[in-house]
């Protein structure tokens, strides 16, 4: 066995130093209590209005739930209700896909609209607060019921061409399965772009914040305004195109006109045992499990595209760590050699 060498008093003392810093002060942990402080509200909140409704939620889908005046009575199906929606429910199978559709070719569109009058009222215009509070007021005024009423009378649609004609020509020329989603966006063009208004104020603040130095620096190194958006604006604004599709999803998701809401409102007022808060519940996380879905590709496919100055910032921490790691190597081994000459010096 060999024996473990003793310490020396410098080594003891470096080891002393190096427990001590590793500790967190007074003053971090001072930060650290007043950081939790600040956030244990928001905790409060998501444990009592997100965590709670949604294990009641999940626990009502595991259950036939009947109303009585004592109160309500579970009776325990397990995964019944899930199979019996996905099986037997075409309704609500058929309304999911078509959202699946609709909602994939829809949020692109809102979201490039969005970005295109944000450029443009981000320009040296007159009235320009003018135009944003015209782009916003939709968003405040039109509520469930209004924009029922609106599209009631049309004045969600194109009224301007034939719409007939185009919707006839896309059901003749695509499958059902996507023919009809489709043709329904484009009657709903006008509803789909008054959702731009949030959209178009974060986009706004975004460019807002980008340093105007960097696009005069790059017209004068002879660069177009179509360079400039693709190697300035996109990459600065990129973490906010992500934002806008994730809101985007969630308000066309619980928008009062989506049929599935509709479906779900339904089963849960039905009065049934067989179709009341158990089944809604049920319905309820089918959807909730699809919007995340959705949610999930968008970000796959938007965070998995990486634009030239990322790759090259990547390239470049890369390589700045490779040369870390070599000049550690390098310092390494002189402090071995100059052990060992010492050593051999005594």
């Amino acid at each position: 066995m060999k024996k473990k060498k003793k310490m020396t008093k410098e080594e003891k003392e470096q080891l002393k130093q190096l427990k001590k810093s590793a500790k967190p002060g007074k003053l971090a942990k001072r930060d650290a209590i007043t950081g939790v402080l600040f956030i244990s509200p928001w905790i409060v909140g998501a444990i009592l209005f997100l965590a709670y409704p949604l294990i009641t939620s999940f626990r009502y889908a595991l259950n036939n739930i009947s109303i009585t005046p004592l109160g309500m009575n579970f009776n325990f199906v397990g995964y019944g209700n899930f199979t019996q929606i996905l099986l037997s429910e075409s309704d609500f199978v058929t309304n999911l896909i078509d959202y699946v559709v609709s909602t994939v070719i829809s949020v692109p569109i809102i979201v490039v609209f969005a970005l295109i009058i944000s450029m443009m009222l981000n320009q040296k215009i007159k009235g320009k607060g003018f135009f944003r509070l015209i782009f916003f007021l939709p968003v405040i005024i039109v509520s469930g019921p209004i924009l029922g009423m609106l599209n009631a009378q049309g004045a969600g649609s194109i009224t301007s061409i034939d719409t007939q004609a185009i919707t006839e020509a896309i059901k003749g020329f695509l499958p059902a399965a996507l023919a009809t989603p489709i043709s329904e966006l484009f009657e709903n063009m006008v509803t789909i772009l008054w959702y731009s208004g949030v959209q178009i104020l974060i986009f706004l603040s975004a460019l807002q914040k980008i340093d105007r130095s960097m696009y005069e620096a790059a017209k004068i190194d002879g660069g177009s305004g179509w360079e400039c958006f693709w190697k300035i604006t996109l990459p600065n604004i990129k973490p906010m195109i992500l934002l806008n599709i994730v809101y985007t999803i969630v308000f066309i998701s619980n928008n009062d006109q989506n049929s599935i809401i509709g479906l779900i409102k339904t089963a849960m007022f039905s009065g049934t045992e067989e179709k009341g808060y158990g089944y809604a519940s049920a319905m309820a996380w089918l959807y909730s499990v699809v919007v995340l879905l959705i949610v999930g590709l968008f970000s796959l496919v938007f965070l998995a595209k990486k634009d030239v100055y990322e790759k090259q910032v990547k390239r470049a921490k890369k390589a700045h760590k490779k040369e870390q790691r070599q000049l550690k190597k390098i310092e390494r081994r002189s402090a071995r050699n100059a052990k060992k000459n010492a050593k051999a010096a005594a």
